[in-house]
Order: structure tokens, then C-alpha cells, then sequence
């Protein structure tokens, strides 16, 4: 029996503070939210049909306009008049230009450059190797012989006496910078800074723990206080407050949204009732009958009436066409003479005798 029993629901996590204020805050806002919800949606839907049935034809009105104006034209001027008349002057800068411009360069520039390439190339191959002889040759010669022997010797005796320098100077330093300084650091400078740190940790450190009890009694505390006191307690009653207007915000919106279609629909049936249902009426039993009229006793005769001017129309222009044409024939034949009439060749084949047929032959075995 026990298993049978439904779930006990879990007791409400919510206050005595969140039922109370809940009831009021929905009431107000219903009834501040319902006015707006229903202007809204009447805007809604006046926009959509001042959309549907103004402003997207005028758009598409005067985009036709924009098109016919300002597009068109412009395309028509490229396509007829720009386009042709570059491509006849590309047409005669080609003939004009190019052709003599390549037939120059081709028989008279090109051969004129080659010739003076091969001279200068010529002047130039000659000039280097004379160089070579006056210049390079005794220059050669003279840094071999002369100069290098001399810049070797130089350079040894510039060698030896740079290491006696060096050496004299770097034990003189030594002697009278490196080993007092060294001795200057390892028992002066080191014991000092050791002392000096130490005791500046010292002090860093009694600074510091004053400083942090200093701050901990006069701002943390106090502020934790205030925080767990006051803070604390009235954040939690302003987020239920705000959690409540949020959720009676969207709850009315919900409602008013359901009114305003309650009334839309209404306004709806009422517009048909009163609007369409008699137009709809007119034009079944009045404007129907009344076109069928028109059109069977007034457009189709219409019709066939000028369905006949036209046919007659047209037997009249065939007429005046044969006429005309005939009256230009008689004309040539005054002016000119009667043309002459081609021979009638007759193209079959002939039946006299000696001929052959099909009852006959004419090969030399089968003659008569």
C-alpha cells in the first residue's frame, strides 16, 4: 500500500518575503503593462500594413523610376556610343600608331641598336684588354713584388711590439686595480651588505606586521561587519524584489499578449462583418451580373465589330498591295518592252529511232 502512494511534493524553497510581495507587483504591472502591449501590437500590425501596401509598390516604383532615369540611359550611351567609338579609336591608334610604331622599331631601331651594342661591345673589349696591359699588369706585378714583402714585415714588427704592450699592461693593471679591488670586495663590501640586509629585512618586516594589523582592525573588519550586517541582508531582499518584477514583467506580457489577440481578433470579425462581408456582397450580387452584361452584350460585340474592320482592313491593303504592283508591271512593260520568254526545253529523253530504250540495246554484242 505504501508503494502505491503519489510522490509527496518537496516543500517550497521560497519566503514568507517572495509570497507577499508577488501578488501586489503582478497586479500593478498587469495593469501597466496591458495599455502598452496593446498599443504595441496596434503599431505592429498598422506598420505592417502601411508596409504591405505602401511603401514596399512605392519602393519598387521608384526603383523602376531610379532604373529608367539614371541606369538605362547610362547603359544604353556605354553600349551604343562608348563602346563603338573605342573600338574605332583603338582601331585607328592600331592602324595609325602601332603598325608604324612596330614596321619603325622592327626595321629601322632594332638593327640600329644592334649595330651600336656590337660597337660599343667592340670599343669596350678593347679598352679592358688595353687596360689590363698598362694597369693591371704592372699593378699586379708591383703589389707581388713590392708591397706585400713590405706589408708582411710590417705587420710582424706591429705583431711584436703590440704584444709587449699588452702584456705590460695588463700586469700593471692587475697589480695596481684588480688585486686591491678584489680584496676590497671579498672583506669589506660583502660583510657590510650582509649586515645591511639583514637588518633591512628586519625592519621590512616589523613595517609590514604593523601595517597589516593597522589595516586589518580599522578597514577589514569594519567592512566585513557592514557586509554580513547590512549589505548582505538587503541585497538578498532587493534580488527577491527584482527577481519578482522580472518574472510579473513577463507574466503580464504574456497576459497582455493574449488580450491584445482577444481584441485583434475581435476588431478583426468586426471589420469583416461591418466592411468586407458587404463588399464581398456588392460584388457577387451586383458588380458580377453587371460585368457579364457589359461583357456579353457590349465588349464582344466590340470585338467582332472591329475583329471586321480589321479583316476588311487588311482585304484592302492586299488589294491597293495587287494593284500598285500590278500598275508598276504595266509601267516596265511601256518602258521598257515585253521581257522575253525563256525556250521550254523539253528534258526527257527523245523516242526516235536508234535511241535507247528500254526495249531495245545498244552495245555491239546485242545490235541489230
Amino acid at each position: 500500500m505504501d508503494l502505491d502512494k503519489p510522490p509527496v511534493a518537496p516543500a517550497s524553497s521560497e519566503g514568507c518575503l517572495a509570497v507577499a510581495i508577488r501578488i501586489p507587483v503582478r497586479i500593478v504591472v498587469l495593469v501597466l503593462v496591458v495599455p502598452v502591449r496593446l498599443v504595441w501590437d496596434g503599431l505592429t500590425v498598422a506598420a505592417r500594413f502601411l508596409r504591405d501596401t505602401l511603401l514596399r509598390p512605392l519602393g519598387r516604383a521608384l526603383l523602376w523610376t531610379g532604373r529608367a532615369l539614371f541606369v538605362w540611359p547610362w547603359v544604353a550611351l556605354w553600349r551604343w556610343v562608348v563602346v563603338p567609338v573605342g573600338q574605332g579609336l583603338g582601331f585607328l591608334g592600331q592602324v595609325l600608331l602601332v603598325v608604324p610604331a612596330r614596321w619603325l622599331y622592327a626595321r629601322v631601331l632594332a638593327p640600329l641598336g644592334r649595330g651600336t651594342a656590337w660597337l660599343a661591345a667592340a670599343v669596350g673589349t678593347a679598352l679592358a684588354w688595353l687596360g689590363h696591359r698598362l694597369f693591371v699588369v704592372p699593378a699586379r706585378w708591383f703589389h707581388g713584388r713590392v708591397l706585400a714583402p713590405v706589408g708582411r714585415a710590417l705587420a710582424w714588427c706591429g705583431r711584436a711590439v703590440a704584444t709587449g704592450v699588452g702584456l705590460a699592461l695588463y700586469w700593471t693593471t692587475r697589480v695596481l686595480f684588480v688585486l686591491p679591488a678584489l680584496w676590497l670586495w671579498t672583506w669589506v663590501l660583502v660583510p657590510a651588505g650582509h649586515g645591511l640586509s639583514w637588518l633591512a629585512d628586519l625592519v621590512v618586516a616589523g613595517v609590514g606586521t604593523a601595517l597589516y594589523w593597522t589595516a586589518r582592525v580599522l578597514l577589514v573588519l569594519p567592512a566585513r561587519w557592514l557586509w554580513r550586517r547590512f549589505l548582505a541582508p538587503v541585497g538578498r531582499v532587493l534580488a527577491v524584489v527584482g527577481r519578482e518584477i522580472a518574472d510579473a514583467l513577463g507574466h503580464a506580457w504574456r497576459v497582455a499578449g493574449r488580450l491584445s489577440l482577444v481584441v485583434g481578433r475581435a476588431l478583426g470579425t468586426l471589420f469583416r462583418w461591418i466592411f468586407v462581408e458587404p463588399v464581398r456582397w456588392v460584388y457577387r450580387t451586383v458588380l458580377t451580373p453587371v460585368g457579364h452584361v457589359v461583357r456579353d452584350h457590349v465588349l464582344r460585340p466590340a470585338a467582332e465589330v472591329a475583329r471586321a474592320v480589321g479583316q476588311a482592313s487588311r482585304q484592302a491593303l492586299a488589294t491597293a498591295r495587287d494593284t500598285v504592283r500590278q500598275a508598276r508591271a504595266d509601267l516596265r512593260r511601256m518602258l521598257l518592252g515585253e521581257a522575253r520568254r525563256p525556250v521550254a526545253v523539253d528534258r526527257r529523253e527523245p523516242h526516235e529511232r536508234g535511241t535507247r530504250t528500254l526495249g531495245s540495246s545498244t552495245t555491239a554484242l546485242t545490235k541489230d
